[in-house]
């Protein structure tokens, strides 16, 4: 995150909550938002998918305490025009405040301020640059699997082919042709960095020379045109785990993009998709299934064979006069957990009819019918309707 989306983007304003909010409020903002903004929920729709993604981006720093509090400082030091010395009646003398030092116990917070404002109030004349050695963290890198149900059920290890930024392979990342190299810039002394005097205060800004970089490149490598970046291809081994539900999205640590200068790799975020089962659905923790079940064995009761995920089938006990459509529960022949238990599976029973009688069984539910006929069933229904 650089200091710039910082102090342009208001991450309260995107999520729609105060500045006072809570975790609490600012989690069930996010999830009202992420769903109505997921690209599952809007397929083909660009606009959408840039709001999903700047509101996982609002919600990835207020929802980590030391980020959200770098955030507020910093928005909050810059908003105020810092302490009130930019206007006319600053004192002429001046100050040096170096933000770098002030973020410097903080995780990754004097990077991401000190980067702009190195030079911040340094009306000394002089220049007030940052270095660009500093380690940084790679790139976060998205990708997507479609795995079967049982894969998704019980978790699986599938190969992803990754494309990321890298160091240029010709030119091992200098930039330079082989056999020559980079030469320091000479503007910001190799530093990437220099300060722009405003009057009141110096302003640090990449160096317009070399481009932030330290290095200017008299003879470019051909193959990154100078930049010192390529794109790498590779593949590796992700583990998927069990009860991973359909659009749902998997972070894998440090298999991202990797890091400048010694920095930490990027993260992989993998969204899966699930394909549908002819038999089974999926209910949360729970599978389900529908079974169909004759008259006869609904009215007097009976003992069935119901499927299983990956399994024999068991044997489910009906008890006389199960109407259509009532569920059963069958422990622990669910999808897992992620303490390592199963859920159940949920056995809805579908009562059939038959759509071609014989006359024995014509006959047979003829007695049947006479045998049980009693009150008619609606009337009460049509009495009802007609009180209304």
């Amino acid at each position: 995150m650089s200091t710039k989306d910082y102090l342009e983007k208001d991450y309260y304003a995107v999520l729609g909550v105060p500045k006072t909010a809570t975790a609490e409020e600012i989690k069930k903002a996010y999830r009202k938002l992420a769903r109505q903004y997921h690209p599952d929920a809007n397929p083909g729709n660009s606009e959408t998918e840039e709001k999903f993604k700047s509101v996982s981006e609002a919600y990835d720093v207020l929802s980590d305490t030391k980020r959200r509090k770098e955030y507020d400082e910093a928005r909050t030091l810059f908003g105020s025009g810092m302490g009130g010395y930019t206007g006319a009646g600053a004192p002429r003398g001046g100050f040096n405040f170096d933000f770098g030092d002030l973020f410097s116990g903080s995780s990754g917070g004097g990077d991401r301020i000190g980067d702009l404002f190195g030079g911040l109030f340094n009306r000394g004349g002089g220049t007030r640059t940052t270095t660009t050695s500093r380690p940084r963290r790679g790139q976060d890198i998205e990708s997507e699997v479609t795995l079967g149900f049982g894969e998704a059920v019980d978790g699986t290890t599938v190969s992803l082919r990754l494309t990321s930024s890298s160091a240029c392979p010709a030119c091992s990342g200098t930039g330079a042709k082989a056999g020559t190299t980079p030469r320091v810039c000479p503007t910001c002394d190799g530093t990437g960095a220099a300060s722009r005097n405003l009057g009141n205060f110096a302003f640090s800004e990449p160096c317009r020379d070399c481009r932030g970089r330290g290095l200017i490149v008299d003879d470019p490598c051909p193959v990154c045109e100078g930049s010192g970046r390529g794109k790498s291809t590779r593949t590796i081994q992700a583990r998927i785990p069990a009860g991973v539900g359909d659009g749902q999205r998997i972070r894998i640590k440090a298999k991202g993009a990797p890091g400048e200068n010694g920095g930490p790799a990027g993260d992989l975020y993998v969204l899966v998709h699930v394909k549908p089962h002819p038999v089974f659905g999926r209910s949360g923790e729970n599978l389900t299934v529908t079974v169909p079940v004759t008259f006869p064995e609904a009215a007097l009761g009976a003992e069935i064979k119901v499927p299983t995920l990956k399994g024999m089938p068991v044997t489910l006990r009906i008890p006389e006069g199960t109407p259509n459509g009532r569920t059963f529960r069958v422990r622990g022949r669910g999808a897992a957990r992620k303490d390592g238990t199963k859920g159940d599976l949920l056995v809805t029973v579908q009562v059939t009819v038959p759509q071609n009688l014989d006359d024995k069984a014509r006959s047979a539910l003829e007695e049947f019918k006479n045998a049980t006929e009693g009150p008619d069933l609606r009337e009460e229904l049509i009495k009802q309707a007609r009180s209304e």
